[in-house]
């Protein structure tokens, strides 16, 4: 077992099962929040699930399931390499790479962990209505993983989880497994803003041991003048499968609009980090923006990487498609 800046995390759990969970407490010492329970190799997880996750290692609890269309490009058969400018057919990113299903949950995090998480926690943004108007609504702590990242645990406490929402979305029940269910508040809201919440599509490719991870999320339309202006979220993973430490350097994006036009972004880092990953933080997590003036688009390119041993590679970012969604404008998609 390895306590690591505040949070527990452990290899080869599949194998490991009722082992006290341990974390440190406000004044830094060492105190037991549960016990470990067998994960899951089949079937999903409940609503009310308590987790430490895998790879970040904060606590957690599922709030509820989302079926994904995962497009690994690791797993085709390798062929000859080309140039990602090549090989993007525009009409279909990440359709030439067969999808598979695989559940993905969304959760919320434990606020005192939030401080040693490599990765941001304001992660859920999006456009509401409300008063006529479009208002962007920013969720903290709430996150998406998938499920070989969670290692249930289970607690005594009532309430194991700080978080603002907790005690709004989910109810102690003592009988029930897992005890916390959800209220009619959880459910209303998932209703109400579904399709900002829906996770629909991952995409997943390798360069040098870096693993990318790319989820996009539709947010919503806004006017602009005669002009509608179409947002999205991505959240971006980055995870060192080696064992040389590597840093990001910059980042370099290509962005097609269905409108035709095509832009370039270049810069330093992302979200003004140079993000290092080494053998004992190897992931880093990170959310940001992108508007079209269309109602979708695709985005690709590549991250420059630095090696501890002065080797430099361009880690490919797999494309993906910006796709609108159906809004339902009679209803206020706020929380509560």
């Amino acid at each position: 077992m390895l306590v690591r800046r505040g949070v527990l995390l452990l290899n080869k759990l599949s194998r490991i099962t009722q082992i006290p969970v341990l974390c440190y407490s406000s004044n830094y010492r060492l105190a037991e929040v549960g016990k470990f329970e067998s994960p899951k190799l089949a079937g999903k997880y409940e609503t009310g699930q308590l987790f430490l996750h895998r790879v970040f290692g904060y606590r957690g609890v599922v709030l509820f399931p989302w079926l994904a269309r995962v497009y690994d490009r690791d797993v085709p058969n390798k062929k000859e390499f080309k140039p990602i400018e090549e090989t993007l057919n525009y009409n279909q990113v990440g359709k030439e790479v067969k999808g598979r299903a695989h559940t993905y949950y969304q959760v919320l995090i434990d606020s005192r962990d939030c401080p040693y998480i490599r990765a941001q926690t304001e992660a859920v943004t999006f456009l509401g209505n409300q008063d006529n108007g479009r208002t962007l609504y920013a969720v903290p702590g709430l996150d998406y993983i998938a499920h070989e990242d969670v290692m249930p645990y289970i607690a005594g406490d009532k309430k194991p989880i700080r978080h603002d929402l907790f005690d709004k979305f989910l109810q102690y029940h003592g009988e029930r497994d897992p005890p916390f269910g959800p209220r009619e508040t959880l459910k209303a809201w998932q209703e109400r803003n579904h399709p900002w919440l829906e996770l629909s599509d991952v995409h997943k490719e390798t360069t040098e041991n870096i693993r990318v991870t790319v989820i996009p999320f539709y947010m919503g339309c806004r006017e602009s003048q005669s002009t509608n202006v179409y947002w999205w979220r991505y959240c971006i993973r980055l995870e060192n499968l080696g064992d040389l430490t590597v840093q990001l350097r910059e980042r370099h994006w290509r962005i097609f609009s269905l409108s035709g036009t095509l832009e370039t972004v270049r810069g330093r880092g992302v979200v003004g980090q140079e993000p290092v990953l080494s053998s004992q933080q190897p992931a880093f997590q990170y959310s940001s923006h992108v508007s079209l003036q269309a109602p979708s688009g695709h985005m690709w390119g590549t991250f420059r990487m630095e090696r501890e041993d002065g080797f430099t590679f361009d880690c490919r970012i797999p494309p993906f498609s910006l796709e609108s969604k159906q809004e339902d404008t009679t209803q206020p998609s706020g929380l509560m």
